[in-house]
């Protein structure tokens, strides 16, 4: 046997409740159906086997939508990279507002540079004497 709780929703009407009322438990017999009290489901229970497969099922979708992710910003990626005209070294004292001017001379400044840094893969204006930059061919 096991015990059950049974909630009484509403008191009996010769008396009244002198506390608020608490659920009493009852016996119940092996094999009878138990009901969820106040209409509620009966709370689910998953074995080791499911926790398992709900575990597998979840890593399964993450490690898709990362796959998913990762490729569409690759695919992005590969598609700005611009062609690379050729090489220069930058001077002593030389910015690289300067070597935009010299080396893209058809273009705005603030264009020509911007251009650089992504041939380059610079995230400053700042560059050091001796430095390499790729310039890319003008459109």
């Amino acid at each position: 046997m096991s015990a059950a709780v049974a909630w009484e929703l509403a008191p009996t009407p010769g008396r009244m409740p002198l506390r608020a009322a608490r659920p009493q438990l009852r016996l119940v017999m092996p094999g009878e159906r138990q009901v969820a009290p106040l209409g509620l489901a009966p709370r689910v229970r998953i074995n080791r086997r499911g926790r398992l497969l709900l575990t597998l099922t979840i890593l399964a979708g993450a490690v898709t939508l990362a796959l998913t992710l990762a490729t569409s910003v690759m695919a992005s990626s590969g598609t700005d990279a611009p062609q690379i005209d050729h090489a220069t070294t930058v001077s002593s004292g030389q910015t690289l507002s300067e070597v935009a001017a010299a080396q893209l001379p058809g273009l705005p400044i603030n264009e020509g540079v911007a251009r650089i840094q992504l041939a380059n893969g610079l995230n400053t204006v700042q560059v050091h004497a001796g430095q390499s930059l790729l310039i890319p061919a003008m459109p």
